[in-house]
């Protein structure tokens, strides 16, 4: 049996970083992934990576104008082409930073605990057994598809996974999800040229923002084309000769059905921990599967930590990122970084424009009793999205009364993306909402917004 340090199990984003950082402390590293197509992680193969590349030739298709669907098509289908090679080549060059280390031993194949310091690895060659001193889980989490009648047996019902991988765009898409991920794809299909129907189980889209915000998002989807049925109860999917047919309950409990070429199942992830075999090594995991962890990352059993999306919580690739710092300081540090510190991470949602957002928002900040001052300006109102022809939007700042500190900030505006780590650092920063009113941004940029958006409150 080989002996490792150190055994990763994911080669995702925390899991390859921590990867390198163990191997140039000196460590002996095993890092194990179960397919040649995810070598990077998620990210790169089958999340942020990809789908910002085809939101990017989205918005690209969509300033041609194209008319004709069959034009419209052929943009997707160059788009995935893009989209692949682009994946490819970040994939070889990951495998090529671990591989290339004489410290770590790349494994490619499905593994499970045998006892609490060894591992299984079934490959296509039989299944070996290594052993570690410590051992860090990285498996993320993959789509949840319910248990809807037809479902799983249905040719035309994708995930956010296979969906990206088929080259001929829907003319007519329906969507199962108005999560972020579900409205991300609608928004990047509308841009190509489907047409879109979202049945989503909720009354209310967004129910996390606030509902101005909210409001303005539904809005500038819906003249994107997008249709929204909200309070649908989904029955039963069926294929048929010219498609799928989706039948659904409505809000008033009334049966109804639409049609598609495709269906895209967007109702949620759970974490990869079902095949793991935890019991064999004493780690406990949530009702959901997520996998229980302390401050610090580490599990019930203290020599095994896990990190990024198996954790449950927060499903960013900068997360994960964050959670191997933690077990880094842990390890070779002062022990002073926990997930503790995490009091202001800031998220994006790519539809078109992007929705941001950091900190609380204005129900949340009432609700934990709060006296506070909203500050609101219309996207439309800032010279840059004027001059770029992008004025769709909404952006909204929270502060307390008493402090004027910033409590929460939602960007749903061009750039956004980019604007929101200048309040999630002031907010950091400890700095009052008068550090971005007064401060000095360059002309014409979407970031001098915030001398506007913050002179609105009144003292």
């Amino acid at each position: 049996m080989v002996h490792y340090e150190a055994i990763i199990i994911g080669f995702g984003k925390g899991g390859k970083t921590l990867a390198a950082a163990l191997a140039d402390r000196g460590r002996k590293v095993a890092l194990i992934e179960q397919s040649k197509r995810m070598y990077g992680g998620t990210c790169i193969n089958i999340g942020c990576i990809p789908t910002k590349s085809l939101v990017h030739h989205s918005k690209l298709s969509q300033l041609k104008k194209l008319s004709r669907f069959e034009d419209q098509a052929a943009e997707y289908r160059a788009a995935i082409e893009k989209k692949s090679s682009l994946i490819a080549a970040l994939r070889q060059k990951n495998f090529e930073n671990l591989d290339n280390n004489d410290m770590v031993t790349l494994y490619t194949g499905k593994a499970s605990f045998a006892s609490e310091h060894e591992l299984s690895i079934q490959t296509d060659e039989g299944t070996s057994l290594i052993h570690g001193e410590r051992i860090y889980i990285n498996t993320g989490a993959s789509v949840h598809v319910p248990d809807i009648e037809g479902i799983q047996n249905s040719r035309r019902v994708y995930t956010s996974t296979t969906i990206m991988e088929e080259p001929v765009l829907p003319k007519r898409l329906v969507i199962l999800g108005a999560g972020y991920i579900g409205l991300e794809f609608a928004s990047m299909y509308a841009g190509f040229g489907s047409e879109v129907i979202v049945l989503d189980a909720h009354r209310d889209l967004l129910g996390r923002e606030d509902r101005d915000i909210a409001t303005a998002v539904q809005d500038a989807l819906e003249k994107k084309g997008i249709l929204f049925h909200h309070g649908a109860c989904i029955q039963s999917v069926q294929d048929t000769e010219q498609g799928v047919v989706v039948a659904y309950l409505d809000a008033d409990h009334n049966p109804q059905q639409t049609t598609g070429d495709a269906v895209l199942a967007a109702m949620g992830r759970k974490p990869n921990s079902d095949d793991l075999q935890l019991q064999n090594a004493g780690v406990a995991v949530t009702e959901r599967g997520a996998i229980q962890v302390n401050e610090h990352l580490q599990t019930t059993v203290p020599h095994i930590y896990a990190m990024g999306d198996v954790v449950g919580g927060l499903q960013f690739t900068y997360i994960s990122l964050d959670d191997q710092r933690i077990i880094l300081d842990h390890l070779f540090g002062n022990k002073r970084r926990s997930t503790h510190d995490r009091q202001y991470v800031p998220y994006s949602v790519f539809i078109d424009p992007p929705l941001s957002r950091v900190g609380l928002s204005e129900q949340e900040a009432i609700s934990k009793g709060h006296d506070v001052k909203v500050a609101i300006l219309p996207a439309a109102a800032i010279p840059r999205a004027k001059l770029n022809e992008e004025t769709e939007g909404l952006l909204k700042a929270v502060v307390d009364s008493r402090t004027g500190e910033i409590l929460g900030c939602s960007l749903f505006c061009a750039d956004s993306h980019e604007m929101i780590h200048v309040v999630q650092m002031a907010m950091e920063a400890k700095q009052p909402y008068t550090y971005l009113r007064d401060h000095i941004f360059t002309h014409p940029s979407m970031s001098e917004s915030f001398n506007d958006l913050f002179k609105s409150i009144t003292t």
